[in-house]
């Protein structure tokens, strides 16, 4: 299975994507501000039920990819630093876009919040690209079952985006608030974010797969 050291180092990489402003994020915040924090968690669901079928596909599709084709690793390393990179610069960029600057909805029916929320997910540009450029950093066949080790990261990332979405939704009035009177520490945060993204997307470019 995938060793200690490299599912710890997925931990930190999943914590930064999660982190990073993206439609999740703002579809969850702005959900919660406009109908309230039941709406919030409905549509967490759907967003959740969503990730079940990005990390299934992944797990089915790297099993497939790593046997067919060898140099497939390169190919998705190189691609996952490059992402890195627009991540990192989206955030150090002037004019970037806060992650609690939450947009208006209409207010939507349980069924069509849940929808709503799988959907976003679904369609998520930003998870889409994790799943099939940084995640496959993470795999490989030398630890065994590639199938397996893509399921263990998939839920590792999973609980990792429930926790932090749910805090999202449960506080997203508070959150707004502060923020709104606090926008330094919205910089740095955005700073942090942007140098450690753009760190790991150094490493991962510069890392070879090691021989087993």
């Amino acid at each position: 299975m995938v060793p200690l050291h490299e599912w710890l180092l997925f931990v930190g990489a999943a914590l930064l994507i999660t982190l990073s402003p993206g439609p999740n994020m703002i579809y969850l915040l702005s959900r919660s501000l406009c109908q309230g924090r039941r709406a919030g968690v409905i549509s967490l669901f759907g967003v959740i039920t969503a990730f079940f079928v990005h990390i299934f596909a992944t797990a089915l599709g790297l099993t497939a990819l790593f046997m067919a084709v060898p140099l497939a690793y390169d190919v998705l390393r190189w691609a996952g630093a490059a992402y890195l990179l627009y991540l990192a610069w989206q955030a150090l960029r002037p004019g970037g876009r806060s992650p609690f600057e939450a947009r208006e909805l209409p207010r939507d029916p349980p069924g069509r919040l849940f929808v709503m929320g799988f959907v976003t997910n679904l369609l998520n540009p930003k998870i889409a690209v994790f799943y099939l450029s940084i995640f496959p950093q993470f795999v490989s066949p030398d630890h065994g079952s590639v199938f397996g080790q893509s399921i263990v990261l998939g839920l590792t990332q999973l609980a990792i985006s429930f926790g932090f979405n749910l805090t999202i939704v449960l506080s997203a009035g508070a959150l707004a608030r502060w923020f709104g009177r606090h926008p330094r520490w919205l910089a740095i945060q955005q700073y942090v974010m942007g140098c450690v993204l753009a760190g790991l997307a150094v490493r991962l470019a510069v890392e070879q797969r090691r021989a087993g």
